[in-house]
Protein backbone atom coordinates (compact mmCIF):
# COMPACT_ATOMS: atom_id res chain seq x y z
CA UNK A 1 0.00 0.00 0.00
CA UNK A 2 1.35 3.38 -1.47
CA UNK A 3 2.64 6.50 1.84
CA UNK A 4 -0.72 8.57 0.17
CA UNK A 5 -3.73 5.47 -0.07
CA UNK A 6 -2.44 5.00 3.86
CA UNK A 7 -3.60 8.69 4.91
CA UNK A 8 -6.74 8.36 2.96
CA UNK A 9 -7.52 5.19 4.13
CA UNK A 10 -7.04 6.34 7.57
CA UNK A 11 -9.08 9.87 7.15
CA UNK A 12 -11.90 7.84 5.23
CA UNK A 13 -12.30 5.70 8.44
CA UNK A 14 -11.66 8.54 10.74
CA UNK A 15 -15.05 9.97 8.85
CA UNK A 16 -16.71 7.02 8.61
CA UNK A 17 -16.33 6.16 12.37
CA UNK A 18 -17.30 10.07 13.50
CA UNK A 19 -20.44 9.49 11.58
CA UNK A 20 -21.32 6.15 12.69
CA UNK A 21 -20.95 6.28 16.39
CA UNK A 22 -24.18 8.31 17.02
CA UNK A 23 -25.60 4.99 15.94
CA UNK A 24 -23.70 3.05 18.35
CA UNK A 25 -26.12 2.78 21.16
CA UNK A 26 -29.26 2.14 19.06
CA UNK A 27 -27.15 -0.80 16.62
CA UNK A 28 -26.64 -2.09 19.83
CA UNK A 29 -30.69 -3.18 20.68
CA UNK A 30 -32.10 -6.19 19.86
CA UNK A 31 -34.63 -5.99 17.15
CA UNK A 32 -37.98 -7.05 18.01
CA UNK A 33 -39.77 -10.45 16.86
CA UNK A 34 -41.04 -10.41 13.34
CA UNK A 35 -44.57 -11.40 13.01
CA UNK A 36 -44.20 -14.71 11.19
CA UNK A 37 -42.36 -15.75 14.95
CA UNK A 38 -38.62 -15.77 13.36
CA UNK A 39 -36.40 -15.27 16.58
CA UNK A 40 -33.29 -15.08 14.37
CA UNK A 41 -30.90 -12.02 15.11
CA UNK A 42 -30.42 -9.63 12.40
CA UNK A 43 -27.59 -7.12 11.93
CA UNK A 44 -28.34 -3.65 11.72
CA UNK A 45 -26.52 -1.49 8.54
CA UNK A 46 -25.35 0.53 11.04
CA UNK A 47 -23.92 -1.73 13.14
CA UNK A 48 -22.09 -3.67 9.96
CA UNK A 49 -20.61 -0.40 9.04
CA UNK A 50 -19.37 0.74 12.30
CA UNK A 51 -17.62 -2.29 12.62
CA UNK A 52 -16.04 -2.21 8.94
CA UNK A 53 -14.71 1.20 9.86
CA UNK A 54 -13.08 0.15 13.12
CA UNK A 55 -11.55 -2.81 11.58
CA UNK A 56 -10.29 -0.11 8.84
CA UNK A 57 -8.70 1.82 11.44
CA UNK A 58 -7.13 -1.28 13.22
CA UNK A 59 -5.56 -2.27 9.62
CA UNK A 60 -4.23 1.33 8.61
CA UNK A 61 -2.85 0.90 12.12
CA UNK A 62 -0.85 -2.26 11.49
CA UNK A 63 -0.05 -1.21 7.92
CA UNK A 64 1.94 2.16 9.54
CA UNK A 65 3.58 -0.47 12.51
CA UNK A 66 4.36 -3.54 9.50
CA UNK A 67 5.98 -0.96 7.14
CA UNK A 68 8.13 0.56 10.20
CA UNK A 69 9.35 -2.92 11.34
CA UNK A 70 10.11 -3.60 7.67
CA UNK A 71 12.59 -0.70 7.51
CA UNK A 72 13.86 -1.63 11.10
CA UNK A 73 14.66 -4.76 9.95
CA UNK A 74 16.07 -4.13 6.94
CA UNK A 75 18.60 -1.38 8.74
CA UNK A 76 19.16 -3.84 11.44
CA UNK A 77 20.84 -6.80 8.98
CA UNK A 78 23.16 -4.05 7.53
CA UNK A 79 25.13 -3.98 11.13
CA UNK A 80 25.15 -8.03 11.47
CA UNK A 81 23.21 -10.94 11.31
CA UNK A 82 21.09 -11.44 14.76
CA UNK A 83 17.33 -11.18 13.60
CA UNK A 84 15.46 -8.30 14.23
CA UNK A 85 12.31 -9.69 16.32
CA UNK A 86 14.37 -12.55 17.87
CA UNK A 87 16.83 -10.46 18.65
CA UNK A 88 14.66 -8.37 20.70
CA UNK A 89 14.58 -5.47 18.26
CA UNK A 90 11.27 -3.28 18.90
CA UNK A 91 9.28 -0.04 17.44
CA UNK A 92 9.30 2.54 19.93
CA UNK A 93 7.56 6.48 19.85
CA UNK A 94 5.88 5.57 16.78
CA UNK A 95 3.19 8.43 15.66
CA UNK A 96 2.10 9.38 12.27
CA UNK A 97 0.00 12.75 12.28
CA UNK A 98 -2.20 13.87 9.69
CA UNK A 99 -3.60 18.05 10.37
CA UNK A 100 -5.20 20.74 8.68
CA UNK A 101 -5.34 24.08 9.36
CA UNK A 102 -6.17 27.76 8.41
CA UNK A 103 -4.46 30.84 9.48
CA UNK A 104 -6.59 33.62 8.24
CA UNK A 105 -3.28 35.62 7.23
CA UNK A 106 -1.30 32.41 5.76
CA UNK A 107 -4.17 30.46 4.38
CA UNK A 108 -5.08 26.47 4.44
CA UNK A 109 -2.15 23.88 5.13
CA UNK A 110 -2.13 19.97 4.81
CA UNK A 111 0.31 18.00 6.84
CA UNK A 112 1.56 14.77 7.21
CA UNK A 113 4.38 14.15 10.08
CA UNK A 114 5.78 10.73 10.60
CA UNK A 115 8.49 9.81 13.74
CA UNK A 116 9.45 6.41 14.77
CA UNK A 117 12.59 5.05 17.39
CA UNK A 118 13.74 1.83 15.91
CA UNK A 119 16.01 -0.40 18.67
CA UNK A 120 18.22 -2.98 17.06
CA UNK A 121 19.78 -5.98 18.27
CA UNK A 122 22.94 -5.48 15.79
CA UNK A 123 23.68 -1.88 17.11
CA UNK A 124 25.38 -0.99 20.78
CA UNK A 125 22.32 -1.79 23.46
CA UNK A 126 22.86 2.43 23.89
CA UNK A 127 22.44 3.17 20.15
CA UNK A 128 19.24 3.58 18.26
CA UNK A 129 17.95 4.33 14.62
CA UNK A 130 15.55 7.07 14.27
CA UNK A 131 13.47 8.30 11.27
CA UNK A 132 10.40 10.16 9.68
CA UNK A 133 8.94 13.15 7.95
CA UNK A 134 8.43 16.32 9.42
CA UNK A 135 9.59 19.82 9.64
CA UNK A 136 13.18 20.01 8.19
CA UNK A 137 13.86 22.69 10.07
CA UNK A 138 12.45 22.07 13.47
CA UNK A 139 14.35 18.61 13.33
CA UNK A 140 17.54 20.09 12.63
CA UNK A 141 17.12 22.64 15.43
CA UNK A 142 15.67 20.50 18.13
CA UNK A 143 13.28 22.92 18.47
CA UNK A 144 10.93 22.02 21.51
CA UNK A 145 7.33 20.66 19.45
CA UNK A 146 5.39 22.94 21.44
CA UNK A 147 6.97 25.74 19.13
CA UNK A 148 6.49 23.99 15.59
CA UNK A 149 4.76 25.63 12.86
CA UNK A 150 1.96 22.74 13.19
CA UNK A 151 1.31 23.65 16.58
CA UNK A 152 1.48 27.61 16.02
CA UNK A 153 -0.82 27.00 13.13
CA UNK A 154 1.35 28.77 11.01
CA UNK A 155 1.26 27.50 6.98
CA UNK A 156 4.30 25.76 5.42
CA UNK A 157 5.67 24.79 1.86
CA UNK A 158 6.37 21.26 0.57
CA UNK A 159 9.82 22.67 0.42
CA UNK A 160 9.72 23.35 4.53
CA UNK A 161 9.05 18.97 4.75
CA UNK A 162 11.49 16.33 4.27
CA UNK A 163 12.40 12.82 5.25
CA UNK A 164 14.92 12.16 7.90
CA UNK A 165 17.20 9.50 9.39
CA UNK A 166 19.96 8.67 11.30
CA UNK A 167 21.49 6.86 13.94
CA UNK A 168 21.88 8.18 17.85
CA UNK A 169 23.56 7.58 21.20
CA UNK A 170 22.69 7.38 24.45
CA UNK A 171 25.63 8.13 26.93
CA UNK A 172 24.68 8.33 30.37
CA UNK A 173 21.00 9.31 31.72
CA UNK A 174 21.51 12.88 29.76
CA UNK A 175 23.22 12.92 27.24
CA UNK A 176 22.70 11.87 23.25
CA UNK A 177 24.50 12.39 20.13
CA UNK A 178 23.00 12.20 16.45
CA UNK A 179 24.07 11.47 12.95
CA UNK A 180 21.73 12.03 10.24
CA UNK A 181 20.92 13.23 6.84
CA UNK A 182 17.93 15.13 6.03
CA UNK A 183 16.16 16.09 2.45
CA UNK A 184 18.41 15.13 -0.53
CA UNK A 185 21.47 13.19 1.28
CA UNK A 186 22.37 16.38 3.58
CA UNK A 187 23.91 15.30 6.93
CA UNK A 188 24.01 17.03 10.00
CA UNK A 189 25.14 16.23 13.89
CA UNK A 190 23.38 16.69 17.00
CA UNK A 191 24.75 16.47 20.87
CA UNK A 192 21.90 17.09 23.01
CA UNK A 193 21.74 17.64 26.79
CA UNK A 194 18.91 17.40 29.40
CA UNK A 195 18.59 17.81 33.10
CA UNK A 196 15.49 18.12 35.17
CA UNK A 197 15.25 19.13 38.89
CA UNK A 198 11.83 19.01 41.46
CA UNK A 199 12.53 21.57 43.78
CA UNK A 200 9.20 20.67 45.70
CA UNK A 201 6.26 17.89 45.07
CA UNK A 202 4.55 20.22 42.84
CA UNK A 203 7.35 21.82 41.27
CA UNK A 204 9.55 21.01 38.20
CA UNK A 205 12.33 22.40 35.83
CA UNK A 206 13.52 20.97 32.59
CA UNK A 207 16.67 22.14 30.61
CA UNK A 208 17.63 20.89 27.54
CA UNK A 209 20.38 22.34 25.32
CA UNK A 210 21.19 21.02 21.56
CA UNK A 211 24.54 22.01 19.61
CA UNK A 212 24.10 21.09 16.27
CA UNK A 213 25.93 21.37 13.23
CA UNK A 214 24.40 21.54 9.26
CA UNK A 215 25.44 22.61 6.24
CA UNK A 216 23.46 25.69 5.76
CA UNK A 217 23.78 26.82 9.56
CA UNK A 218 27.18 25.50 10.30
CA UNK A 219 27.25 25.50 14.12
CA UNK A 220 24.16 26.80 16.49
CA UNK A 221 22.37 25.88 19.64
CA UNK A 222 18.81 25.92 20.74
CA UNK A 223 17.90 26.29 24.68
CA UNK A 224 14.91 25.36 25.92
CA UNK A 225 13.91 25.54 29.64
CA UNK A 226 10.29 25.02 31.21
CA UNK A 227 8.99 25.21 34.26
CA UNK A 228 5.54 23.70 35.61
CA UNK A 229 3.37 23.42 38.85
CA UNK A 230 0.85 21.25 39.50
CA UNK A 231 -2.26 23.21 40.66
CA UNK A 232 -4.41 19.97 41.61
CA UNK A 233 -4.08 16.34 40.20
CA UNK A 234 -5.78 17.44 37.07
CA UNK A 235 -4.59 21.21 36.44
CA UNK A 236 -1.11 22.24 35.47
CA UNK A 237 0.20 25.33 34.39
CA UNK A 238 3.86 25.80 32.23
CA UNK A 239 5.93 28.36 31.19
CA UNK A 240 8.06 27.26 28.58
CA UNK A 241 10.85 28.88 26.33
CA UNK A 242 13.34 28.03 23.57
CA UNK A 243 15.84 30.11 21.89
CA UNK A 244 18.15 29.19 18.47
CA UNK A 245 21.20 30.96 17.00
CA UNK A 246 23.33 29.65 14.74
CA UNK A 247 26.68 31.27 13.07
CA UNK A 248 24.92 31.23 9.88
CA UNK A 249 22.68 34.11 11.09
CA UNK A 250 23.86 35.96 14.15
CA UNK A 251 20.02 36.89 15.15
CA UNK A 252 18.89 34.40 17.79
CA UNK A 253 15.01 33.62 17.27
CA UNK A 254 13.01 32.90 20.65
CA UNK A 255 9.90 31.99 21.19
CA UNK A 256 7.93 31.38 24.72
CA UNK A 257 4.24 29.87 25.31
CA UNK A 258 2.52 30.90 29.35
CA UNK A 259 -0.28 27.96 29.62
CA UNK A 260 -3.02 26.12 31.92
CA UNK A 261 -3.42 22.43 30.93
CA UNK A 262 -6.94 20.43 32.11
CA UNK A 263 -7.00 17.01 32.39
CA UNK A 264 -10.95 15.81 31.79
CA UNK A 265 -9.78 11.88 32.20
CA UNK A 266 -10.05 8.96 29.16
CA UNK A 267 -7.12 10.68 27.51
CA UNK A 268 -9.02 14.14 27.15
CA UNK A 269 -7.33 17.25 27.44
CA UNK A 270 -8.07 21.23 27.69
CA UNK A 271 -5.55 23.93 27.20
CA UNK A 272 -5.31 27.60 26.79
CA UNK A 273 -1.86 28.87 26.32
CA UNK A 274 -0.73 32.79 25.31
CA UNK A 275 2.18 32.63 22.79
CA UNK A 276 4.76 35.26 22.05
CA UNK A 277 7.29 34.50 19.13
CA UNK A 278 10.10 37.21 18.01
CA UNK A 279 13.43 37.29 16.02
CA UNK A 280 16.49 39.38 16.54
CA UNK A 281 17.11 42.31 14.42
CA UNK A 282 13.46 42.54 13.01
CA UNK A 283 13.16 45.58 14.75
CA UNK A 284 10.33 44.49 16.45
CA UNK A 285 10.57 42.75 19.95
CA UNK A 286 7.43 40.63 19.26
CA UNK A 287 6.67 39.80 15.51
CA UNK A 288 3.59 37.84 16.80
CA UNK A 289 1.58 36.81 19.63
CA UNK A 290 -1.82 35.27 20.45
CA UNK A 291 -3.91 33.26 22.09
CA UNK A 292 -4.46 29.60 21.77
CA UNK A 293 -7.06 26.68 23.21
CA UNK A 294 -6.75 23.19 22.40
CA UNK A 295 -8.89 20.46 23.01
CA UNK A 296 -7.93 16.72 22.71
CA UNK A 297 -9.45 13.16 22.78
CA UNK A 298 -9.06 9.64 21.77
CA UNK A 299 -11.60 8.80 18.30
CA UNK A 300 -10.40 5.15 18.84
CA UNK A 301 -9.06 3.30 21.62
CA UNK A 302 -6.25 4.93 23.05
CA UNK A 303 -3.86 5.36 20.25
CA UNK A 304 -5.78 7.53 17.96
CA UNK A 305 -6.85 10.70 19.08
CA UNK A 306 -8.46 13.65 17.69
CA UNK A 307 -7.48 17.72 18.08
CA UNK A 308 -9.39 20.69 17.45
CA UNK A 309 -7.44 24.07 17.79
CA UNK A 310 -8.27 27.59 18.11
CA UNK A 311 -6.51 31.06 18.16
CA UNK A 312 -6.33 34.82 17.40
CA UNK A 313 -3.20 36.23 16.08
CA UNK A 314 -1.75 39.90 16.39
CA UNK A 315 1.28 39.01 13.60
CA UNK A 316 4.06 42.37 12.82
CA UNK A 317 6.89 40.67 10.71
CA UNK A 318 8.95 44.42 10.92
CA UNK A 319 9.09 47.76 12.18
CA UNK A 320 7.86 48.67 9.17
CA UNK A 321 4.56 46.99 9.06
CA UNK A 322 1.47 47.20 11.37
CA UNK A 323 0.07 44.78 13.75
CA UNK A 324 -2.02 42.81 12.45
CA UNK A 325 -5.02 40.46 13.34
CA UNK A 326 -5.74 36.77 12.48
CA UNK A 327 -8.23 34.26 13.44
CA UNK A 328 -6.68 30.13 13.16
CA UNK A 329 -8.57 27.38 13.10
CA UNK A 330 -6.48 23.65 12.94
CA UNK A 331 -7.24 19.74 13.70
CA UNK A 332 -5.63 16.54 13.35
CA UNK A 333 -5.77 12.93 13.79
CA UNK A 334 -2.69 11.39 15.62
CA UNK A 335 -2.03 8.02 15.42
CA UNK A 336 0.34 6.30 17.84
CA UNK A 337 1.36 3.02 16.83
Amino acid sequence: MSFRKLIARLLLALVGLCSFTPLMASATEVPPPSASGDQSTVTPASATEDSETKQSLENARESVRAAAVWLASGVNSWFGDRPFKEGGGKVSDGRLDVSIYERRDQGVDFNVRFNARFQLPNLEKHAYLFTGRDNQREILTDKPDSFSRQQLLQTQTEADRSFFAGIGRVVGDSVDFRLGFHGALKPYAQARYRKSWEPSPIDGVDFRETIFVTIADHLGSTTALSYRHIFSPTLVGRWLSAATITQADSHFEWNTSLGIFKSLGGHRLASLELLFNGKQGTGVTVTDYGLQARWEQPVYKDWLLGEVIVGHFWPRPDALSERGRAWALGTALKMRF
